[in-house]
């Protein structure tokens, strides 16, 4: 007769189940590189994972805490999300250097904890995790030092375009100046600035979107004349607008628009979308640009009767490199990021940009809306660009650039104004020039052989004899940082290649004799 016995298949199928869930979460926390850990507040004990050893390079049973091991740097970083936590926040996060025991080898670790209360709602532990998240954080490393290389190439670039693009540009002023009645000359001149406009848009685009994606771009606010932003941006469309013979219509409301924010950039999202119209309409097409003023809304709408935008494209219109189809017909289409610039530009202003098209074929509408100033709010009119360049005087004017091109074109353009004009390629030879004749002003290249541009700006600032001139910048080199710089050192205008002449014509009417 057998003994009464009892059923343990549940419980021997129930402990494999455990064995065989608990080796998958050790395979999936070694995987991944994690430790787990659990922090006594009462006692300051901290128990760890078995994996501790693979992972951080110590082995549980032998060290209490791995705080030694944490960089010193980074040991108050520790401290202080540990306070947050029991202050409450309850839990924390922070990636720090930790350097294994066993190889003194840095890793990154990741480490994350939150907090548990006893019965009576007081902090009792902490539990969480810590994983090695170096391939990772080297790979972002990494990333970032290859934007950073990516931004100092785009500067370097735009600064070896812009250099050739000055001696063009003014090249074409020239011919124009001299043109008289030959219809050829001055008509080849025409050619000349627009495509080296064209080329410039092209750069200071690319500059822009590396800003953009950095966060950089900075607003100079004041109290705009929308309807005076509009005049300005249909001026620089309208030579691409008249080449492909598109009829323009402009609209607005008699009603008083302004808006807070930077003219400058403000005239460049209507530039970029009346271009965008231009280039994306068939020869002969209709343009409308239309602004409303409303009571709390300034909009400003620019329309067209061409391609339009297929409806799978329409979400993504304002993403980066975003381009419809290129066509012969487009093949100055531009980069893909206009539009990009256009939202990014908008939204600083604190405004919203839409874009509408019933399809293929059926025309495009863009639509930017701004916050409206109401009247009697203004904060101040919007500044003249510059002073009064007609009768101006003559003025002493020294140039000094290594490109031998760039400077003698610009100087027989100030010639034919009837300045006198100095050019000097080598700093050395411009200080030693300047001190026998002091010119009133200096128009410095920046990147110039064994002295900058900058250091010949101080050392000329320091000079007695010269230190009272006006000094402007004229390089390549556009971005924020090199503005300050400039400034930083004395000059007083900063002009990126090639410079426009009507500018540099206002700031000399602006000297004083």
């Amino acid at each position: 007769m057998f003994a009464q016995g009892y059923d343990v298949t549940d419980a021997v199928e129930a402990q494999a189940a455990k064995r065989e869930s608990d080796e998958r979460l050790r395979d999936g926390m070694d995987a991944t590189k994690m430790v787990v850990w659990e922090w006594n507040l009462v006692t300051d004990e901290l128990v760890y994972s078995e994996n501790t050893a693979v992972v951080l390079g110590f082995s549980p049973s032998s060290m209490g805490k791995a705080s030694q091991y944490i960089h010193a740097e980074d040991r108050d970083k520790v401290a202080s999300a540990h306070r947050a936590a029991l202050d409450g926040a309850g839990a924390y996060e922070v990636v720090v250097r930790f350097i294994r025991p066993d190889n003194g080898r840095q890793i990154w670790a990741d480490s994350r904890g939150k907090l548990r209360y006893d019965s009576e709602g007081r902090p009792a532990r902490m539990r969480g995790v810590t994983v090695d998240v170096t391939e990772r954080y080297q790979a972002e490393l990494e990333l970032r030092e290859a934007n950073r290389k990516k931004d100092e190439f785009l500067a370097m670039l735009a600064h070896e375009l812009r250099n050739p693009l000055a001696p063009i540009s003014t090249a074409a002023e020239m011919l124009r100046m001299t043109a008289g009645g030959d219809a050829r000359t001055r008509k080849a001149s025409e050619v000349i600035s627009r495509q080296v406009k064209h080329m410039t848009s092209l750069v200071d685009d690319l500059l822009d979107v590396s800003r953009v994606t950095r966060g950089l771009v900075h607003l100079e606010k004041e109290t705009i004349d929308v309807k005076s932003a509009v005049a300005s941006a249909v001026e620089q469309s309208r030579p691409l607008i008249e080449t492909r013979h598109h009829s323009l219509t402009v609209r607005t409301d008699a009603a008083q628009s302004t808006v807070h924010g930077d003219r400058t950039r403000l005239v460049q999202v209507i530039v970029n979308l009346l271009n965008n119209a231009a280039k994306y309409t068939p020869q002969g097409g209709e343009i409308a640009l239309a602004v409303h003023a409303g009571a709390d809304m300034v909009s400003i709408s620019v329309a067209d009767n061409g391609i339009g935008i297929d409806s799978r494209l329409l979400p993504q219109v304002f993403d980066l490199f975003t381009q419809a189809e290129r066509t012969p017909d487009r093949a100055q289409g531009g980069l893909g990021i206009g539009l990009a610039l256009v939202k990014t530009m908008v939204t600083l202003h604190g405004g919203t940009v839409t874009a509408d098209s019933a399809g293929p074929g059926l025309g495009s509408t863009f639509t930017i809306s701004l916050p409206a100033i109401a009247q009697g709010q203004n904060r101040r009119p919007d500044a003249p660009a510059g002073g009064d360049a007609a009768g101006a005087p003559a003025r002493r004017v020294m140039i000094v650039d290594d490109n031998v091109d760039a400077a003698e074109s610009l100087a027989v353009l100030l010639e034919a104004q009837g300045h006198q004009v100095a050019v000097q390629s080598h700093p050395h030879d411009a200080i030693a020039a300047a001190k026998q004749d002091p010119p009133q002003v200096f128009i410095l290249d920046i990147g110039l052989p064994e002295m900058d541009g900058y250091e010949l700006a101080r050392r000329l600032r320091a000079d007695p004899a010269t230190g009272q001139a006006l000094f402007v910048a004229l390089t390549g080199y556009g971005q924020a940082h090199d503005r300050i710089l400039s400034r930083s050192v004395g000059f007083d205008h900063h002009f990126v290649k090639p410079v426009e002449l009507e500018k540099l014509k206002g700031i000399f009417a602006t000297l004083r004799d």
